[in-house]
């Protein structure tokens, strides 16, 4: 009896080793356009098993008044404040990270524009330049931009995958959640 529930132990514990081996794909959609945004974020496992789905339709919101935005304020400084002295581990961690993300679809197009019209041609020149080196840089990325000289605009949609081995992530995150000053920041974001 003690050896069935020993191999059933294993079984699961393999499993769950598969699983992180494996990893999750998270898929995100969107599309902008004025103040509505549409979109879906897709989180996968074994690449078909939908773990987590959130839309979000455009919903109009409450203005927020004054005092609430004061308070938003002082909580964005805190949380800056926290987080100044994790920023190299932050970095590390990022780096370290990004041999265990795979992106499989960067497709994104973008439509800018500003009231000048020098100002939007400066600055989607500067896009454009960013988005060649990406795009030459992986084999997967289709980033466009187009711009738009009918005033401020800010409009995009786009297609994107990642896969991420979580097995892989494991040794970095600890890494990362041992320091103190991360801990402190994490604390700081949960209370607000």
């Amino acid at each position: 009896m003690l050896n069935i529930l020993w191999m059933i132990i294993l079984i699961i514990i393999l499993f769950i080793i598969f699983l992180l081996y494996i990893g999750v794909k998270i898929s995100l959609t969107y599309d902008k356009k004025g103040s509505e945004l549409e979109g879906c974020l897709k989180i996968l496992i074994l690449k078909k098993i939908k773990l987590y789905s959130v839309s979000y339709p455009s919903e109009k919101k409450d203005e927020d008044t004054d005092e609430d935005k004061k308070e938003s304020d002082r909580d964005i400084k805190k949380i800056f404040e926290l987080a100044k002295p994790c920023f190299e581990y932050i970095k590390e961690f990022i780096k370290s990270a990004m041999n265990c993300i795979r992106i499989t679809k960067l497709e994104n197009h973008l439509v800018f524009g500003l009231d000048s019209y020098a100002d939007t041609a400066q600055y989607i020149g500067y896009i454009w330049g960013i988005f060649v080196i990406i795009n030459n840089a992986h084999e997967n990325a289709r980033l466009s931009a187009e711009p738009s000289f009918s005033g401020s605009v800010f409009d995009g949609e786009g297609k994107n995958e990642l896969d991420i081995n979580l097995l892989k992530m494991i040794p970095p995150a600890i890494k990362l959640i041992s320091k103190k000053e991360v801990r402190e920041l994490i604390r700081g974001v949960r209370n607000g």
